[in-house]
């Protein structure tokens, strides 16, 4: 099996600040924006850390994009003959598909927010009673962004797990259990390890 290490590591660097970045601000930049003061101070802060997050969370979903391509050309043989890895590669594609879905939603979502000029806000995405009362449509915003704020790490950190797991798939041991030869083929184990 040929090394791909730079596609392994756009894959894997992509993917963990995608998890990471995203679950980091969940769990700290929209608590820690609640610190601020007042609930105005709180939406200013809480919307200035998730447009910051932003371009940087872009660069590395298109990391972990070219990475996964990447991996899939240089085990294209192994999708095909080892037995298990087509349907982990199938998970894996529904799993990013639903993450690249969330994600962009919730970006949407986060523009209507900011657009809003930092509306009030308890917590980063916990509208203020000022703000459900002024500007329904905004505060729903918030109602969705503090959901999908849990949803993405989800995704991704299930992406995680299937990856770990397609690692293991590539263990010599696995691959010779997994293989599936066509009779017509003088293929072995080894040529797909090699």
């Amino acid at each position: 099996m040929a090394r791909n290490t730079m596609s392994r590591a756009l894959h894997d660097l992509g993917l963990s600040a995608w998890f990471g970045g995203t679950l980091a601000n969940a769990v700290a930049l929209n608590a820690a924006a609640a610190e601020a003061g007042t609930d105005a101070a709180t939406g200013r802060v809480a919307n200035a850390g998730w447009d910051r997050w932003t371009p940087i969370n872009a660069v590395a979903i298109g990391a972990h994009l070219v990475g996964s391509v990447g991996q899939l050309r240089a085990n294209k043989q192994r999708v095909a003959q080892q037995q298990g890895v087509a349907g982990m590669s199938t998970l894996k594609t529904l799993l990013t598909a639903a993450a690249l879905g969330a994600t962009a939603y919730s970006r949407v979502l986060g523009q209507r927010v900011s657009a809003a000029e930092n509306p009030p806000s308890r917590r980063g995405t916990k509208p203020s009673r000022r703000t459900k009362a002024l500007a329904p449509d905004v505060a729903a915003a918030q109602e969705q962004l503090d959901t999908l704020q849990w949803v993405i790490p989800a995704l991704t950190g299930a992406l995680v797990a299937v990856s770990s797991y397609a690692g293991e798939q590539q263990r010599p041991s696995e691959v010779a259990k997994g293989i599936t030869v066509p009779a017509t083929t003088r293929r072995t184990a080894e040529d797909l390890i090699q």
